[in-house]
Parts: C-alpha cells; structure tokens; sequence
C-alpha cells in the first residue's frame, strides 16, 4: 500500500511539472511574436538613404513654392480688384446725381409759367453744362452709359420695364429709355431701364387667323 501510495505521488508530481513547463512555452510565445514585431517596425524606420532624403526635401520645397506663389498671384488679385473697383460703391451713389439733374430738367421743361421764357433757356444751358461736366468725370473714371435705344433687349444691360406696341420696330428692340444704366470698367453699375416693341394685337390676331385658315385648306 505504501509503494502504491509513493507511485501516486510521483505520477501527480510529474504532472504538475508538465503543467507547468507548458505553461512556460505558453508564456515565452508572446515575447517572440513581440520580438518580431519589434524587428518589423525597425525595419520600417529605417534610415533614409541621402538620394531619398535629398529628394524629400526637393519635394517639400517645391511645395512650399508653389504656396507662396499662389498666394503671391491671390494678393496681387485682390490689389488690382481695389484699385480699380474700390470706388464702385462711390460711383453706383453718385449716379443719382445725374438722375436728380435729368428729373429737374424735365420739370423745368414742362412748367408752364417758365415756357418760353429767357430765366427758363439760361436755367436750361446751366444744367446743360454741368451735366456734360459730371459725364466727362464719369468717362475719365471709366463709368460710361450704356447705349440702349434702338438695341436688342440684352439682359446683361438692360431690364424691359414694359412692352409698347410698335411695328416699325423688331419685336424685342428698346424703343424707349426710362433710366439710363451705367457701367464701371468691365463691370455693371447698374442696368438701363427700359421699354421695348412688341407687335400690335390686331396684326398678331390676323397672322393667327391667316394661319388657322390655310391649315383647313
């Protein structure tokens, strides 16, 4: 009994030391999977190679140039759009000036107590004068007048305030100017108001009519 129980206990012994040795090889896999990652990485960090760092630093160069030339050529945009625009604001206020002249003009004209009198032909000449005066400072800060009259509608320039019956005239042509519009350089101060021609009634009902009647023949 006493030689079994002996064999027992070294059989539990042995199997406690194969636990335990397994359990070694367990815990050494980690470190080696740790050991190649380790190797990994410091094959990723390599050192650069002069050639390769020479031309990493041509690359960021090059880069950095192409930055500051972009904004150089933004900078230099934005100046020339104030220097030629920074009055636009100015010149759109000052345009009520030459409307403000033309409405008093008008009014003078059709006084009747001032008709045909010299105060009224004085008067008149004045306005005349200082009118030219105020467009000849529009033309040397470039804002000049948009030619409407006798045109093609074009809604860059003009805005059609009402259609007049008119059959002397293309359909579409201005035919009347009810505010002059302006331009400053390139670009629109404001558009001219106006009215353009459009067919009569009766002719365009007589051309459906023609029309009507030769499609049932």
């Amino acid at each position: 009994m006493e030689k079994e129980q002996k064999k027992n206990i070294k059989n539990d012994n042995i199997k406690k030391e194969n636990l335990a040795s397994e359990e070694d090889d367990h815990s050494d896999q980690p470190e080696e999977q740790t050991d190649d990652y380790k190797s990994k990485g410091e094959d990723d960090k390599r050192e650069l190679t002069a050639e390769e760092k020479v031309f990493d630093l041509e690359d960021k160069l090059a880069r950095t140039f192409a930055e500051m030339e972009n904004q150089r050529r933004r900078f230099e945009k934005e100046k020339e759009d104030a220097f030629e625009y920074g009055g636009f604001s100015f010149a759109k206020e000052a345009l009520s000036l030459i409307d403000n002249f033309e409405r008093s003009k008008s009014i003078l004209e059709n006084d009747v107590n001032l008709k045909d009198t010299d105060a009224l032909k004085k008067t008149l000449e004045h306005f005349d004068i200082i009118h030219k005066d105020l467009i000849s400072i529009f033309k040397k800060n470039n804002i000049k007048q948009i030619d409407s009259l006798n045109k093609k509608l074009d809604p860059n320039f003009h805005q059609a305030m009402m259609e007049i019956e008119d059959d002397t005239k293309e359909p579409g042509t201005i035919i009347q100017e009810i505010q002059k519009g302006f331009t400053i350089k390139d670009r629109l101060l404001r558009p001219s108001l106006v009215g353009v021609a459009k067919k009569t009634q009766e002719k365009t009902a007589k051309t459906e009519e023609t029309s009507e009647n030769s499609e049932t023949k």
